[in-house]
Formats: C-alpha cells, structure tokens, sequence
C-alpha cells in the first residue's frame, strides 16, 4: 500500500479492495463496478472466474487474452508397474488402476504433482492442459481484467492468481477485485493480499447467515473490513442489527431502489447514469478509502 497524491481533494493511498458476499445476487458486482467507476482512474478485476460479468458494464475495448495452463500427469504405460502408489497417494481420485492400466481423470486433478514424486518407476510426467484465460481491456480510464474458468475445470485460482500478479503498486490507482461469492479456496485467494474487504449484505435473515460466512472468512485472513448494506429498506434490517451486535463497521447503505435495480439488469453502471447514483457510490469510496486508511495507520 503506497500514498498517492490527491484523490477527490484528500490525499490517498494506493490500495487493493476486495468486495464479497456469501452467495450471488447479494449486490457485489453492482458494488464493486460502481466504486470502480466512481474512482475514475482505477482498475476493476473481475475474480468470479465462474461467472463473470463486469465486463458487459463496462465493455472494454482493446482486449488483449492469454491462456491460462496447469500442469497434469500423463502415464507411460512401458514404465507403470501397477504399484498403485499414486493412486492411493491422490485424494481426489483423479487415478485408478483397473485391468492393470493405469487411468488419469483430468477433470479432478487438482494439478498437486505429488504423484510424480511418489512414483517409484517414474512413469508419470506432465503436460499442459488449458483452464481457462484471462483478459484485459480498458474503458475509459478503468483497465478491466476479466478471468474466465472453463466449464467442468475443478479450481480457477491459477486464473485468479494470474490476475492478481498484474496488479502494480506503483501503478498509482485503486484496484477494486470483484471476487467469487460465497466463502471457498478461490475467494480465499482474491482476498489474501487485499487492503481492505468490503462485504455486501441483505436485509433478511438469510442475508445475515450468508453475510457471517465471509464475516468470519476475513477475520481468519485478518483483513480490515466493514460492510455495506444493500437493499435497505425502512423495515427493521437483520443485516444491520447483526452488524450493530458484532460492532462491524457500516460503510454504507444502498437504497432498495426500482430504477437503481433497472440500470444493473441491463448492464449499465449507475454512476455514468444519474448524478444521484455519483453521489452516492462516491460518498461510499470515501468512506472505504478513510476506512482503509485508518486501519493502514493503526497497523503501522
């Protein structure tokens, strides 16, 4: 985390957040789209490999894509003596042994190589095998990173981790990662290294349950964090009420709002649309970027 020079008036700093949610359609990608364009100069990583969409907010232009490759073992026959060590070495069972032929399941293989360690004949060896890929693009002044997980692969943090690697500390900009939902080893990776976590809630008390699951995911990671409140409406709120017992930080609220709804679900960012909407998702990133600030200064 670097201080840079002036933002909105205020000095800031250089820093990576990550906005998540314990399951989709929580407000995440709305979140994370709208701070990054409420940011001006930022750059917005689209984490949710699985089912990506920021990229039909901001339709970036000049799109360059790369492969994304992991390594998994590839038998010769010649060579297996049928020991059957690998396969009771995998626990993902992505081997078996039948009629004395030694069987590779790609699409479980987690790409561990401790089988080729512990093969006595060294009769596995490895070969490439395409993942997915990852995108970049720009949009005005947002650089837009998209990673994109092929149907049926069993893990996309080689593709996160690709992303991540991109991002430049002198690169003097906010970097906004719109993450997985839910609380498995790929949101784990999008939010290792963050600055700062955002985490996005529902008025409901299955809002609340799933709001916990990352609650208790970044506290494991020790990552500063507060919360915005989505759909707010004037009825009593269980997200809110468990922040208030939890002592979690409230960034924000976000209205429940017919028009605000309308422009998400056709794909356009809010902030570009309405003055109403720039005041508000700027009102947030002030509060996040202060909030991010704090913690950095208290940590150091």
């Amino acid at each position: 985390m670097t201080f840079m020079p002036d933002f909105m008036g205020k000095p800031i700093i250089n820093m990576t957040i990550a906005v998540l949610s314990g399951k989709g359609g929580t407000g995440k990608t709305l979140l994370s789209v709208n701070l990054a364009a409420a940011a001006e100069k930022s750059t917005y990583m689209d984490c949710d490999v699985e089912e990506p969409n920021g990229h039909l907010f901001f339709k970036p232009k000049e799109i360059t894509e790369e492969e994304i490759s992991v390594k998994i073992p590839t038998v010769n026959d010649e060579l297996c003596s049928g020991c059957r060590k690998c396969v009771d070495f995998c626990k993902f069972n992505a081997l078996a042994h039948i009629r004395n032929k030694l069987f590779i399941f790609d699409d479980v293989c987690h790409s561990c190589g401790g089988c080729l360690l512990i093969c006595p004949e060294k009769a596995l060896t490895e070969k490439e095998k395409v993942i997915g890929k990852v995108q970049k693009g720009v949009s005005g002044e947002v650089t837009v990173w998209t990673g994109v997980l092929n149907i049926g692969e069993a893990t996309g943090i080689p593709i996160i981790k690709k992303q991540l690697e991109a991002i430049n500390p002198s690169d003097n900009r906010l970097t906004f990662i719109d993450c997985p939902p839910g609380s498995a080893c790929i949101v784990m990776e999008s939010i290792k290294d963050a600055d700062y976590c955002v985490l996005v809630a529902e008025p409901t008390v299955f809002g609340v349950f799933n709001l916990n699951m990352v609650y208790e995911l970044v506290r494991i990671f020790s990552r500063p964090f507060g919360v915005v409140l989505n759909k707010c409406l004037e009825e009593e709120n269980p997200a809110e009420k468990y922040c208030i017992e939890k002592n979690i930080k409230i960034l924000g609220r976000i209205p429940f709002d017919n028009e605000l709804g309308t422009l998400n679900s056709n794909a356009e960012i809010a902030v570009y649309k309405d003055e109403k909407y720039r005041e508000l998702f700027s009102s947030l990133l002030k509060t996040v970027v202060k909030e991010a600030q704090h913690e950095a200064t208290a940590d150091s």
